[in-house]
């Protein structure tokens, strides 16, 4: 190799390069490694192998439907005996994928049940880690909480509060206001009752309330009040005599 490259810093370069060339003609190079399997990947994978399956037992139902046609048509001989047989070789491999996606069905169980406990234990780790945080965080904030202090406060504005009321009390006195005995009270409100006329006869609202009521009947219908007839107005009617 000294031979045919010059020595220097770039032909130590491409030295360099030309072994490597010749490492990986002789090893071959790694291949990049493959990302782990998930749950995820498998139930997806086998639910589309699934839908395959369905579609084969759609297409031989449909192939089913067509031999029991054509056999409802056909006499008895070896016509039909033979698409007879068809229909059964048609059958068995309706069962047989029945089968296979009863399995694959049983998989993708067995596989999301797995998926939802890990997913669970999951979710469980990550509410376990916000109630950690949470609990740090109330730690540090009642640090600066003193329940004396707070007691002491409340108790200073009871008394502020107090205080307050002692002062409402004090500027609502009353000043110059003479002794006034509760006998004489009562003595002049009654004499106040007789002063505006209380006792006075309201006889007079008798015949008011007791006035004619307020008619029923159609106009020009005949009616009585007890043996006296009145007009639609509830007046005593004017005999025809007197007109």
């Amino acid at each position: 190799d000294q031979k045919i490259f010059p020595r220097g810093k770039a032909a130590d370069a491409v030295c360099l390069f030309y072994h490597l060339l010749k490492m990986n003609r002789l090893f071959g190079r790694g291949k990049p490694k493959e990302p782990a399997p998930n749950l995820t990947d498998c139930i997806s994978g086998i639910d589309s192998r699934g839908e395959s399956i369905d579609k084969k037992i759609a297409r031989l139902d449909a192939e089913l439907g067509k031999y029991r046609e054509q056999m409802k048509k056909m006499r008895e001989g070896p016509s039909k005996n033979m698409v007879k047989q068809k229909a059964m070789r048609v059958l068995k491999q309706k069962r047989m994928y029945e089968n296979q996606r009863g399995q694959l069905d049983q998989q993708s169980f067995n596989l999301e049940q797995q998926n939802f406990a890990i997913q669970t234990c999951k979710d469980t780790k990550t509410t376990v880690d916000a109630m950690k945080v949470g609990v740090k965080d109330f730690k540090k904030a009642y640090k600066h909480i003193d329940i004396d202090q707070i007691e002491n406060m409340q108790d200073d504005m009871e008394d502020l509060m107090e205080q307050a009321n002692d002062v409402q009390e004090v500027m609502g006195r009353s000043y110059g206001m003479p002794e006034i005995d509760d006998d004489e009270l009562e003595a002049e409100f009654d004499a106040l009752g007789d002063d505006i006329g209380l006792g006075e006869d309201t006889g007079y609202l008798d015949d008011a309330i007791g006035g004619p009521s307020i008619p029923t009947a159609e106009p020009g219908a005949d009616s009585t009040r007890g043996d006296v007839p009145v007009d639609e107005f509830g007046l005593p009617q004017i005999p025809q005599t007197a007109k």
